[in-house]
């Protein structure tokens, strides 16, 4: 059985198969409906239901609260219609990064470990383009012999090559298969960009950023476009990683702070050696150690589900509003099919 779906400002009308999202239905039908970790943890997806009912999946209260729930908005990625409805996505946010979807076809122009499980990944484009996306945003990766998955661009907008940082997971078709097999002169197709995890570049307050493992790849684009475009608000980066071995790029944001008096970075171990000179603990922890008040910040978070989880908590606590924070939650397989 279908139900019929009226999203409003798309002036479409789509049939939702039944044990479909919205969320699904909708980018199926190519409608670029305003969409994050599709896991109902982010609320970039958070709608008004103007009429008819939904089931609701699992979700975090972060991403929609009993209170929103109570006034009629729900998550397009979590909602399963039971009758004929009418929805409408949220405009908040006076910024959109509307770019035309491309599938590009590309070849590995560079390759090298970032650390002993992430490799980073320098592609040249060599049909399709131009590709244009908003910083923060992530592309679908297609290799032969491996399914597609989703990582994050870590170049800024507008520089002649893609750049992606891919961690090896267990389980992990596709990264094992980066991390064993890809070498240089190898093609394969880019398809994006998603994601509404963006850099907002008119706002003017204060900005945090917090990555996990490659979450830094993401976070790298957003720093640098932020810098580069003369934004001056104070910027705060905070590095979170499982032991030395785990860290990269703190050098690399480093160096920019002391050229950028605005940035700061801070690298956390959460299981340091005892000879350690980094500072230790979990990097949400060391967010709301040094950090009281956030109300009026922009919050980017990228890595895994249970530090965006973790962060979610602590920055809500602070004071940050919940249109101010943006996560890109990366999930391994098992994480994906749990979801």
């Amino acid at each position: 059985m279908t139900r019929r779906v009226d999203i409003l400002p798309a002036r479409r009308k789509i049939e939702v198969p039944e044990g479909r999202t919205i969320l699904e239905a909708a980018l199926a039908e190519g409608i670029p409906y305003p969409h994050g970790c599709r896991s109902g943890r982010c609320g970039s997806c958070k709608s008004r239901l103007v009429s008819g009912q939904v089931d609701l999946l699992e979700h975090t209260r972060f991403a929609l609260s009993d209170e929103e729930k109570a006034e009629g908005f729900v998550l397009a990625c979590r909602a399963l219609p039971k009758v004929d409805s009418r929805i409408a996505w949220l405009g908040g946010s006076a910024e959109t990064a509307d770019h035309p979807r491309r599938k590009l076809h590309c070849r590995v122009v560079a390759l090298d470990d970032a650390t002993h499980d992430i490799k980073r990944i320098r592609l040249a484009i060599e049909d399709g383009g131009p590709f244009a996306f908003t910083a923060g945003q992530y592309a679908r990766l297609t290799l032969p012999g491996a399914p597609s998955r989703d990582y994050s661009m870590a170049n800024k907008p507008g520089e002649q090559e893609l750049e992606f940082h891919v961690r090896r997971v267990p389980g992990g078709e596709t990264s094992t298969h980066i991390a064993l097999n890809l070498k240089v002169g190898d093609t394969l197709q880019v398809d994006g960009p998603f994601g509404s995890s963006y850099l907002r570049e008119m706002h003017t307050g204060p900005i945090l950023c917090i990555a996990g493992g490659s979450g830094l790849a993401p976070i790298k684009s957003i720093v640098e476009t932020a810098l580069e475009h003369g934004m001056k608000q104070p910027i705060h980066i905070y590095v979170g990683a499982r032991s030395e071995r785990d860290l990269y790029l703190v050098d690399h944001f480093e160096t920019l702070s002391r050229r950028h008096h605005n940035l700061s970075v801070s690298a956390v171990l959460s299981d340091a050696s005892p000879q350690s000179i980094w500072r230790t603990g979990f990097v949400t922890d060391a967010v709301a150690e040094d950090l009281r008040d956030l109300d009026g910040w922009k919050a980017y978070v990228a890595g895994p589900p249970a530090m965006v989880d973790a962060a979610f908590q602590i920055l809500s606590d602070r004071g940050l509003r919940t249109q101010d924070l943006h996560a890109d939650v990366f999930f391994t397989p098992d994480e994906a099919n749990a979801a």
